[in-house]
């Protein structure tokens, strides 16, 4: 009995022996790196053990308005007379992507594909890629007596999508080409952003907390 739980034991961590042609051949246990490896752990291969990392762009660059939101603070206007009141206020869009990492120069070092990326971009769409765009503004706002007012920006948004090419040295978890689905999206080099002026009655509780 004690003998059969030691072989059990074992075969969980050693290689298990298998006849073959009349000799005794070792059949390795299986690994967690034996399986497929993450897009994140390849993309960290990029010009890091590659021979060669390319990202090849799949249909046109896609321009779209992003999501309007408020930006710099609320005008209340608790007089009985329209008012202007000028609000100074920075926006800066940010870019996401399906590996959910920046592709700012700060980061390239630790992410190596991001100026591939980047490369790649600028010479088949001829636009710049940018992680981030800020902009400043101050806005007069023309607001109704009792009434309050805000600014909106809508940035524009640029979008690709592609895939990266990977070509190893050496042989990489069994194969020396992977590839790896890609899509960003960032600020618009050309960006025009759409800023809008609203107003509103004010609540009751709004009149209470600022005009009381």
């Amino acid at each position: 009995m004690l003998r059969t739980r030691d072989r059990a034991r074992r075969a969980g961590t050693l290689a298990a022996l298998v006849v073959a042609s009349g000799c005794l051949v070792a059949v390795p246990s299986a690994r967690a790196d034996d399986g497929p490896p993450s897009d994140a752990e390849l993309l960290a291969k990029c010009n890091n053990g590659t021979r060669k990392c390319l990202f090849h762009p799949a249909g046109d660059r896609s321009v779209f308005p992003g999501t309007a939101h408020q930006v710099g603070a609320s005008v209340y206007n608790c007089t009985e007379d329209p008012q202007s009141s000028a609000r100074t206020w920075e926006d800066t869009t940010g870019e996401s992507n399906s590996m959910g990492v920046s592709l700012r120069q700060e980061f390239e070092r630790k992410f190596p594909f991001g100026p591939v990326f980047k490369l790649a971009f600028e010479e088949s769409y001829r636009h710049t890629w940018s992680s981030s765009h800020t902009e400043s503004q101050t806005t007069v706002l023309n607001v109704p007596a009792g009434e309050v007012g805000w600014v909106t920006r809508a940035p524009k948004l640029q979008k690709a999508a592609g895939t990266y090419e990977l070509i190893f040295k050496d042989r990489f978890r069994g194969h020396r080409y992977w590839y790896v689905p890609f899509e960003a999206t960032g600020p618009a080099d050309d960006e025009t952003s759409v800023k809008t002026q609203h107003t509103r009655a004010m609540t009751d509780a709004e009149r209470g907390m600022y005009c009381g």
